[in-house]
């Protein structure tokens, strides 16, 4: 899947024509708003769904597709990811990464010693949180400021931090 980008997961149906609520995956939920399809994960293989209107609720967002009309049709997808083709995706600004860029990622310190792997990415209000899962098998969160996160290279996949005071 690393030719897409997650943006969203069904979470259950709206009404009884066809729409479904979406909690966005993506930063900016207002984004579905310029999509003119996503890719549903349909077990296996990936349908394109094309959206015909777009309403919001709270954190969700009310996706009506194109030929989908009653509730029949789309509640067996409940559940399932949405997904766009990454050439598709928004453009990064300076040190900001797609979260499926970082997943998987090496960390070292800066003396270039071996720390362990970034196992997910919390997001918080003030900054994001790195968890980094160390070779012996403990698990620390790095704030992902720069103060600790020194490099991010995803060509090379790695990930070069500075432990701050206190984090171990």
């Amino acid at each position: 899947m690393e030719n897409f980008l997650k943006v969203g997961v069904i979470t259950t149906t709206h009404g009884v024509r066809g729409e479904v609520k979406v909690y966005p995956t993506t930063e900016d939920a207002e984004r579905f708003l310029e999509l003119e399809y996503v890719l549903l994960d349909a077990g296996g293989e990936l349908r394109r769904l094309e959206i015909e209107n777009v309403k919001f609720f709270k954190n969700l967002a009310i996706l009506k597709f194109k030929g989908i009309d009653n509730i029949n049709e789309i509640e067996k997808y409940r559940g399932r990811d949405l997904w766009i083709p990454r050439e598709e995706g928004q453009e990064l600004g300076e040190d900001e990464y797609y979260i499926a860029d970082l997943l998987g990622m090496d960390v070292v310190l800066e003396d270039g010693a071996p720390f362990g792997t970034l196992k997910d990415v919390l997001e918080t209000g003030a900054n994001d949180v790195y968890v980094v899962t160390m070779k012996d098998g403990r698990e620390v969160l790095l704030p992902a400021i720069h103060e600790c996160i020194l490099d991010v290279s995803p060509e090379e996949n790695r990930m070069t931090v500075h432990l701050m005071k206190g984090l171990l």
